[in-house]
């Protein structure tokens, strides 16, 4: 059967909205457009019922209740409420917020505002898989701790994080345990009381829902969290976040997550079974290609390889009938090397050669395969161009040799 181009391997990026989604959105555009806070008619009542609805579909994957899911337009603002919102509330009992060096932007760009603020941030390093672990936050802990960020999978490498031992630390501290799960939700289990996570972010179109919609766990009992709102006006959302719900989107969020809970155990097998073949295919035809990231404990979907003599830029503009990305997608206009990859003390010619191969329900094997024999084509071509690859094969060590100023 012939691949139809260009082919979306980028899942870890955005996710192709599944037609059950949309079909389950479409009525709330055009029959059932109540505003959800209206009380006092029929529209309204069916859209508050969907809302609710929705609700405890998201619940139900996170095993929460449906009274502690807040909706925002996406993780970056629920991030934002989170963290800002808990450094606003509890600034009197401390100032102090701990993350680690490989969180998303919208994690680390928080940070900094947070410090411009008056707030102490610890960064904490991480392995070279990636990971944290929750000694070196049970270090990191003072007596002004008031909230810990790490996430629960990241969004480059895949590499999920020890989320249930370091939400015990945070427990036994007493200190409150955000985690940004937009990499993890309906990918992997994710439980916040046996986790101990007292805030979750998460993002509608990472789960094949729609854009512009996420969703904030924040726990009721055990502790209640309370946060400082960021938008003002009209109480929405128990007074955490004012405007009119975008009743479509929740229900299309709802949705996905109903769909992600139910099909999830079959589709991470199906997708990590994908992932693990164009792995093999890829790397064991390619010496020299080096998988980033923890070589188990990873998202099923996600593959990071480096490919030592070759220019990423050059091996994405040989496969560009294929959607991948070179670094994380978010900022990738830079041409800075990743500072994840950095992060992990992968050398700036191999981050600047990662290519992250990120795939998802609708991923075919006959995909997985082209697309494999292609990467291995064009590293191939590449490296028969280059003049250090020539170099390195003759046994000469690069490092040792010192370039000529011009």
């Amino acid at each position: 059967m012939a691949v139809k181009l260009p082919i979306y391997m980028d899942n870890n990026s955005t996710t192709r909205t599944d037609p059950r989604v949309v079909e389950a959105m479409l009525p709330f555009f055009t029959d059932d457009y109540g505003n959800a806070a209206s009380r006092s008619h029929p529209f309204g009542w069916k859209a508050e019922a969907a809302v609710d609805e929705a609700r405890d579909q998201i619940a139900a994957v996170i095993g929460a209740t449906g009274k502690e899911v807040i909706f925002t337009s996406g993780a970056t603002e629920g991030i934002n409420l989170a963290l800002k919102g808990v450094a606003t509330m509890y600034k009197k009992k401390g100032n102090h917020v701990i993350t680690q060096v490989t969180e998303h932007k919208a994690t680390l760009d928080v940070c900094k505002r947070l410090e411009r603020d008056g707030c102490t941030v610890t960064y904490l390093p991480v392995d070279k898989f990636g990971r944290v672990s929750a000694e070196q936050v049970r270090d990191a802990v003072t007596d002004k701790t008031i909230l810990v960020s790490i996430m629960a999978a990241n969004n480059e490498i895949g590499t999920v994080m020890p989320v249930k031992e370091i939400g015990k630390v945070c427990k036994e501290k007493g200190i409150l345990f955000h985690t940004d799960a937009v990499q993890a939700f309906g990918k992997i289990p994710l439980d916040v009381i046996d986790m101990g996570i007292d805030l979750l972010s998460l993002s509608g179109h990472k789960v094949y829902g729609p854009k512009g919609i996420g969703a904030l766990y924040v726990r009721k009992r055990d502790p209640r969290v309370r946060l400082e709102p960021q938008i003002d006006g009209g109480g929405h959302e128990r007074g955490m976040r004012s405007g009119t719900l975008p009743v479509p989107l929740i229900v299309g969020l709802g949705a996905a997550a109903e769909i992600a809970r139910r099909e999830m155990p079959e589709e991470s097998q199906r997708t990590f079974a994908l992932r693990e073949r164009l792995r093999t295919r890829i790397m064991d035809n390619l010496p020299e290609s080096y998988l980033n990231g923890h070589p188990t404990d990873r998202l099923p979907g996600n593959a990071n390889i480096s490919f030592a003599y070759v220019e990423g830029e050059g091996l994405m503009m040989g496969i560009k009938d294929v959607a991948v990305s070179s670094g994380s997608a978010c900022t990738s206009a830079s041409l800075e090397p990743s500072y994840v990859l950095r992060a992990l003390g992968v050398g700036d010619e191999l981050a600047h050669s990662s290519i992250r191969f990120g795939l998802g329900r609708f991923t075919t094997q006959e995909e997985v395969d082209y697309v494999a024999d292609l990467v291995v084509r064009e590293v191939t071509r590449l490296r028969e161009m280059s003049p250090l690859y020539e170099m390195a094969q003759q046994g000469i060590d690069l490092k040792t040799i010192e370039w000529a100023a011009h």
